[in-house]
């Protein structure tokens, strides 16, 4: 196995006889948070292709409850390091919790970092978390981004174990696909390491720290793309495996052993998917060393993009259902209700049977039902005969006239819906500046091609940036007609309302209010029935929310197929 770059290698970082780790750890006036949101990576420092030296400015001396702006509060110091800080804190006016990096304005790297965060804020792509302000003010240089409660770093997923195949695959797809869009834009990471990436509680992935971690520590590259290509492929390795695949341990992970080289994912664990294997060596030897297969390295992201979507889609696993326990009968039922519990072992006495009835009454008792059994005896005999000879007498009558109510006996079968043919279609969108979302696509909803789709256009957040309450399709089925039934297929999770014009409507609706709601639902395959009898001419697939799209990383809507049926 040849040598390989170094260049994503986490090694620790020294600063005279003490450890950037050791640094990092030193308790502030407020403690050390525990919690490392904010992209900290205080366990290791990692360089990629260079690091300045560390200046050594002494950091602000802030404390938790100090305000910047009269509107960010700082509440917890997760880290004092080289120069800056990092905090959690609090946006009072939007309420709402954010992440803060501090560092004072003569700070040799405090213009490299106003330039980082302002360029990655004009990025605006939502797999990153976003930087919110980037302020120079009292001697003081502070960039404000997202803080996600509700995001786990990949550290701690690694923590618990490997991921999942489906898991690994959507990682390193939305990762990649993500830094391919930011290298296009002229951004890098070179810090992508575990802390950096982050799943949402949706199971989106998200990246932090884009360009403005490097800047913090002053890490820069020759070869940005491959730099972060590279990082990619480590990522999908100790997914993969639980190891980090370079010789020092970092992140909680242990690191292969000394003099081994790059051993492929499926050589270090059993049960590692092949396919996921051979990318991540694609994305690690970029210099000299090669995958298992022999397949070209990747060394950009937007290679590494092409390489997963030649690969077979990884499906995710089937749900596994547990069985419920065993049906427990209740005391109450066995009859043993307000009784005392047998003690275990003991043998338990069998009731006697009743005696039986000695007196007058019960004799009489006896005659009794015996009659009334010798008539129900003779009733259903006489019954019996008279059913017989009615039926001679019909097999008779049959020899001369065919009965045509035979079919009457048997059970009816349930009507089932016939499919309405979509005679055409039309993007609506009556709140957009222009009313319009690629009309020149949108008959590819009835065109019985599963693969091809319509789209809206992308938008800052699922329910459209909060710019119009949606978007959708008319259906024109050419005339009124009783639909029981509309079957939509998505491509993402996505949030829908069936609204249908009136029956007696002359001309297809132009507003919103033109089509009353009878349907709603959500999913990737959604069946919307009304809830009351519905005759009309034009249906209207409202859509309300949007999901977040694996290949483009946008929220946007896409239709794949939709079919109509009485």
């Amino acid at each position: 196995m040849a040598e390989r770059s170094t260049a994503a290698v986490d090694v620790e970082d020294t600063s005279g006889d003490e450890s950037l780790t050791a640094q990092a750890d030193q308790s502030t006036a407020d403690g050390v948070a525990q919690n490392r949101e904010l992209d900290t990576d205080t366990d290791e420092a990692q360089g990629s292709g260079g690091t300045a030296s560390p200046e050594k400015a002494s950091p602000p001396e802030l404390h938790s409850g100090h305000k910047l702006a009269r509107r960010y509060r700082l509440e917890e110091c997760v880290t004092r390091l080289d120069g800056f800080s990092s905090w959690r804190a609090v946006d009072e006016k939007l309420r709402r919790a954010v992440g803060v990096h501090l560092l004072p304005a003569d700070h040799v790297r405090a213009r490299s970092v106003l330039a980082a965060a302002r360029s990655s804020a004009l990025l605006g792509d939502p797999r990153f978390v976003q930087v919110l302000d980037a302020v120079e003010e009292n001697d003081l240089v502070y960039v404000v981004h997202e803080w996600l409660p509700d995001a786990t770093e990949l550290t701690t997923l690694l923590s618990a174990g490997p991921l999942e195949p489906y898991d690994g695959y959507q990682m390193v797809s939305q990762v990649a696909a993500a830094m391919a869009a930011a290298h296009r834009e002229g951004l890098a990471h070179l810090r992508l390491n575990p802390n950096a990436v982050l799943r949402t509680s949706t199971g989106q992935w998200r990246i932090r720290g884009l360009a403005v971690n490097a800047a913090l520590r002053g890490v820069s590259s020759d070869t940005p793309q491959r730099t972060d290509t590279e990082a990619i492929g480590a990522l999908l390795y100790a997914a993969l495996t639980q190891r980090w695949p370079y010789e020092n341990d970092a992140y909680g992970l242990t690191g292969l052993p000394k003099d081994v080289g790059l051993v492929a994912p499926d050589q270090v664990r059993a049960g590692v998917h092949r396919g996921l294997s051979e990318l991540s060596m694609r994305a690690l030897a970029n210099d000299g060393a090669t995958a298992s297969r022999h397949e070209s390295a990747c060394t950009t992201p937007e290679e590494l993009v092409k390489a997963i979507s030649e690969m077979p889609r990884i499906r995710p696993p089937e749900p596994t259902f547990t069985a419920p326990p065993d049906y427990q009968r209740t005391t109450y039922q066995q009859g043993n209700y307000g009784r005392q519990a047998p003690r275990p072992g003991a043998t338990q006495p069998v009731p006697a049977p009743p005696l039986p009835l000695q007196s007058r009454t019960g004799k009489a008792l006896k005659w009794a039902v015996s009659a009334l059994l010798i008539a129900a005896l003779g009733l259903g005999s006489w019954q019996l005969a008279d059913a017989l000879m009615d039926r001679s007498g019909k097999a008779e009558d049959t020899n001369q006239t065919q009965t045509t109510d035979g079919g009457d006996k048997s059970p009816k079968k349930p009507t089932v819906g016939k499919p309405i043919a979509i005679q055409d279609a039309q993007d609506f969108d009556p709140f957009g500046d222009d009313r319009s979302e690629y009309p020149e696509n949108v008959g590819k909803v009835y065109d019985g091609d599963p693969s091809s789709y319509w789209q809206t256009s992308y938008y800052a957040g699922a329910r459209f940036g909060n710019l119009k309450s949606g978007v959708g399709v008319v259906l024109d089925l050419g005339k009124a007609q009783q639909v029981g039934k509309v079957t939509v297929s998505f491509q993402g999770s996505t949030s829908v309302e069936l609204r249908a014009a009136s029956g007696d409507a002359g001309a297809m609706p132009t507003s919103l209010d033109g089509y009353a709601k009878v349907a709603d639902g959500s999913g990737t395959s959604v069946t919307l029935k009304p809830g009351k009898s519905v005759s009309t001419r034009y249906l209207l697939v409202w859509l309300t929310e949007l999901p977040i799209q694996a290949d483009d990383g946008k929220w946007r809507g896409r239709v794949m197929d939709i079919k109509v049926t009485s």
